[in-house]
């Protein structure tokens, strides 16, 4: 707004040219812009040089960056904000820079959303749907350390430390980050994996890496149609990202076959992005729904009133939901 109170065009415009957010942290992350900021980097000749990339491009970046709020300036150069040193500094299990590399190759599947919109779905197979799909190899492990501060929040309130000889079931478990988070805090604990035998092949090699390959079962499967386990065999069933690519119906299915695998007084645990009920907020789980339409043939991003019902509905009556230090909600059923 201006003085007057008129409306400007200066938000509309950096909405419309939003993609250039998307570009400029892909390419960041590209370099190791941030990295070499936290390791001591103070202005662009000094990022150029680390970065072996040119002097002009890191100025452009750095630009870019603190139009974001990612970089500041400070003492006549730049450091990263909190946020940046926080998640986009490699090395750390919570780096998201695989992610922004990630997503920076996506830009170019949005061309097709005014027509997917119009038709209500993807105009080719649904990404979700495809099991040897190679983008697996990338998104998995990209994902992962989106997931970290998620799992270690879900441990905390489980109690996984000091849960002594549990067993745990991972659907879809992708990289398998909450298992390897879990068994870390609790050597006695086990984890049995469910996905189709290419993600279940990286799990196995990061599971392995993180020492706790041992304790991990995996079952290979489509997990609508693979039988979860013999009658209350688990202490706790984790179903993390994949609500959201699911219609109501499946979802429910899902969680009614739970039900009879969970060992009396066991967990479901869900882990999404969550909406108001109102659809109101919050933000980005809102805009994430545009990706289920464009990648998915009935997912969206649902409310916590979905999945209060689907979860009453399919036998459960103790039902909580806990934000995290992400956008994903956690929401634990008993």
């Amino acid at each position: 707004m201006t003085s007057s109170q008129q409306p400007t065009s200066d938000r509309i415009m950096r909405l419309i040219t939003g993609y250039w957010a998307t570009g400029i942290v892909g390419a960041a992350s590209s370099h190791s812009v941030f990295t070499h900021l936290e390791g001591g980097a103070t202005n662009a000749e000094q990022v150029a040089e680390r970065a072996a990339i040119s002097q002009r491009g890191a100025q452009a970046l750095l630009d870019g960056l603190v139009s974001l709020g990612l970089v500041e300036q400070h003492g006549g150069g730049y450091r990263n904000s909190a946020e940046a040193s926080a998640f986009l500094v490699e090395g750390s299990p919570d780096c998201l820079t695989g992610f922004a590399k990630l997503k920076a190759g996506h830009m170019a599947s949005l061309t097709n959303l005014p027509e997917v919109v119009k038709v209500g779905g993807p105009l080719s197979d649904a990404v979700v749907e495809v099991a040897d799909n190679p983008h697996w190899e990338e998104l998995v492990q990209a994902l992962a350390a989106q997931s970290v501060p998620v799992a270690r929040t879900a441990a905390d309130t489980l109690k996984i430390a000091e849960a002594g000889e549990i067993s745990i079931l991972d659907i879809g478990g992708g990289s398998g980050i909450y298992s390897g988070t879990w068994l870390d805090r609790n050597p006695a604990a086990r984890a049995t994996q469910l996905d189709w035998a290419p993600i279940n092949a990286i799990a196995r090699r990061l599971l392995g890496e993180r020492g706790v390959g041992d304790r991990v079962t995996y079952v290979d499967g489509d997990f609508h149609t693979t039988e979860l386990g013999a009658p209350a065999t688990y202490d706790i069933v984790v179903y993390s990202n994949i609500a959201h690519q699911e219609g109501p119906d499946d979802n429910m299915a899902l969680f009614s076959r739970v039900r009879s695998v969970l060992k009396p007084g066991g967990t479901l645990v869900v882990s999404d992005y969550v909406v108001d009920d109102d659809r109101s907020g919050p933000p980005y789980p809102l805009t994430f729904a545009n990706e289920m339409l464009l990648k998915s043939r009935h997912g969206s991003t649902w409310r916590r009133a979905d999945y209060h019902g689907w979860l009453s509905k399919t036998g459960y009556d103790d039902i909580t939901f806990q934000t995290t230090l992400s956008p994903t909600t956690l929401i634990f059923a008993r």
